[in-house]
């Protein structure tokens, strides 16, 4: 079971999510544990490939306090572990779609590791974004109406 440490909402709300993967990520020092403490945010973080290898940018993880001076940068790009097909397929859907890769969700498996879960993301306009808050609207009308009914 995995335990999940934080999603990133904006994610959801700003982009057309497709395919998802799994990945590892290469953490150092107090940042496992910065990570445990859910000391995570997405703002502005993304995903791209350099160079054969994928590279996570701008994903804040807060330093550990008791690290001391062992603390690396909090903003550092940070290599994800994909096996080596899957990161051919990313690279030539980013390339040839035009399509964006932003971190989703940063968790806990039942080993003890850390992953984050990637996704394919095309950017959504202004009016996808209001028929997505007035739909959730009417779901939560819809559910208050019928627990009154019961």
């Amino acid at each position: 079971m995995a335990e999940s440490i934080a999603t990133n909402k904006k994610a959801y709300h700003n982009y057309f999510l497709t395919d998802k993967w799994e990945c590892g990520v290469e953490l150092k020092g107090g940042e496992v544990k910065s990570v445990r403490a859910g000391e995570v945010n997405f703002k502005d973080s993304y995903v791209r490939v350099e160079e054969g290898e994928v590279w996570l940018f701008n994903l804040h993880i807060a330093p550990y306090l008791q690290a001391s001076y062992m603390n690396d940068d909090p903003d550092r790009k940070r290599k994800l572990l994909m096996n080596h097909k899957e990161i051919k397929r990313l690279n030539g859907v980013l390339t040839q779609k035009g399509l964006s890769c932003v971190p989703t969700k940063v968790y806990i498996t039942a080993r003890g590791l850390v992953k984050v879960e990637i996704a394919l993301a095309q950017g959504k306009k202004l009016f996808d974004k209001r028929a997505d808050v007035k739909d959730r609207d009417v779901k939560r009308e819809m559910a208050r109406a019928t627990r009154s009914y019961r």
